[in-house]
């Protein structure tokens, strides 16, 4: 199916979740090193929307084309369950992405044989997905990891779905210099299972086939929608390697100084892990617990 026979359109990235064991402590994180606010979604959701549903459980960070969701798990219930794990250590989790025509997308992702769960986790069987506000997942068994798909409207917290939003200029107070994100890293050792998904089902294009020397991992480029994903397979005994799933691992930033964005870095405490004449990882025990990268170089083939 081309991009002009597709009856939906994956408009934008949704929010990278971070699962974090403390909303301050993230706060904190970003405000320091990123240099940006986070606002808790208890602004925009104050009351609990159904019985046992929790609020105040996410922190959302807008960092140029991105917005992040810090989640703490312990804090996000429905139906009186908490529904993640507790975490010791923050993770970079998952994402996904706004759709228009999501219905028919829920159509065509369950033709082309992807099992779908709402966010409960109980399997949809229906023939049609009823619509809202809440989101339909992936399984990691069909495409490696759990990707959320909404129906495009316009969240209060995040400036990009705005009428006329467009990425703004790099701002010379901004102690990184971020211009934008460069690129996604998942860790997968099957990158034709999530190509499956991104490709065949999404409208994403495998641009090249690059290597991260940086990161020691190697693997499609797939440009979709406002975002590039690097479907990464890392150099044999080099970790963190995934297990039979894909796994989240990082976002890279483009930036327009990388001796700055080094400087400020080590000032807020946040070691580099590894760093070339064009780009740098950070330690993510210092991080987050993301290994962030950064870059002063544009991705070869990036059609943005």
């Amino acid at each position: 199916m081309t991009g002009t026979e597709r009856p939906y359109r994956v408009r934008m990235l949704h929010h990278p979740t971070i699962h974090v064991p403390s909303l301050a402590k993230a706060e904190d994180f970003f405000a320091r090193v990123f240099g940006r606010p986070s606002t808790n979604f208890a602004v925009v959701m104050p009351e609990p929307p159904a019985p046992g549903h929790s609020v105040g459980y996410s922190t959302f960070t807008s960092i140029g084309d991105v917005l992040i969701d810090s989640l703490a798990p312990k804090l996000y219930l429905t139906g009186g369950v908490q529904r993640y794990p507790d975490v010791a250590t923050p993770r970079l989790k998952t994402t996904g992405w706004y759709v228009d025509g999501v219905k028919e997308l829920y159509k065509e992702l369950r033709a082309q044989g992807f099992r779908l769960v709402d966010s409960r986790g109980d399997l949809l069987d229906a023939d049609e997905w009823p619509g809202g506000f809440s989101p339909f997942h992936t399984l990691e068994d069909d495409a490696g990891l759990r990707y959320r798909f909404f129906e495009t409207f316009p969240f209060p917290l995040d400036p990009r779905v705005a009428e006329g939003w467009t990425l703004p200029e790099a701002d010379d107070a901004d102690p990184l210099g971020i211009e934008h994100a460069a690129y996604h890293t998942v860790l997968t050792h099957r990158p034709e299972r999530v190509a499956d998904l991104l490709v065949d089902v999404l409208g994403g294009e495998v641009v090249r086939t690059g290597r991260d020397d940086l990161r020691r991992v190697s693997g499609p480029y797939v440009p979709l929608a406002d975002a590039v994903f690097h479907l990464a397979a890392p150099d044999p005994g080099t970790a963190p390697a995934p297990g039979p799933l894909d796994a989240y691992h990082a976002i890279t930033w483009k930036v327009a100084d990388l001796d700055r964005a080094a400087r400020h870095l080590d000032a807020e405490g946040v070691r580099i892990a590894h760093r070339s004449d064009t780009a740098l990882v950070t330690d993510a025990a210092t991080s987050l617990g993301v290994p962030w990268g950064f870059t002063t170089e544009s991705m070869e083939s990036d059609p943005r």
